[in-house]
């Protein structure tokens, strides 16, 4: 009867696995096309800025940047916690399960982390994430500031999308830490 037992275990493991990495792929290509979302959503805001000249629209930029990298960050971080759950919890279970020869079995989730270059693209894929998602909204507010109706109103609203973007900034960075 544990054979049995044991075999439901594995095929629920494996069904697992399937699932779940069906999850990440879909999360990555979100998380990924919203890259594409904040070049296409800063580029519309910059145009219709310019040629209405009203540097007011540039604190659109920061609203819509904080909503895309927020939601960029969550799902960066959910696909790196499912490579987590992988290589520790289910790996460990399957290894339990079929036994040491199966703990190989999760392999490229361990071995794509290993690379010397891994280390320089962290690094660079960060400088990307703060150049999209904070410095270019960062620009937006300078302008507006420059350029950009007096009003206390609109002035309250720019500090408050600074100390929003400082946030996002620092969660890209402790996030990127880890």
């Amino acid at each position: 009867m544990a054979d049995s037992d044991d075999t439901t275990e594995l095929t629920l493991l494996l069904a697992e696995y399937s699932q779940i990495k069906d999850e990440q792929r879909a999360r990555i290509g979100f998380r990924d096309n919203l890259l594409y979302v904040t070049i296409g959503a800063v580029t519309a805001v910059t145009a219709v800025a310019l040629q209405t000249s009203h540097p007011d629209l540039a604190l659109a930029l920061p609203v819509v940047c904080v909503v895309l990298g927020w939601t960029y960050l969550v799902n960066d971080e959910k696909i790196s916690a499912i490579g987590r759950y992988i290589r520790t919890e289910l790996a460990s279970r399957l290894s339990t399960l079929s036994g040491p020869a199966a703990a190989s079995a999760f392999g490229w989730e361990t071995y794509h982390r290993g690379d010397s270059r891994r280390a320089s693209r962290k690094i660079t894929q960060a400088v990307v994430d703060l150049t999209a998602f904070v410095a270019v909204p960062f620009a937006a507010l300078t302008v507006f500031w420059l350029y950009g109706t007096a009003s206390a109103l609109l002035i309250s609203s720019s500090i408050l999308e600074a100390v929003m973007l400082a946030v996002l900034g620092g969660q890209f960075l402790w996030y990127a830490e880890r």
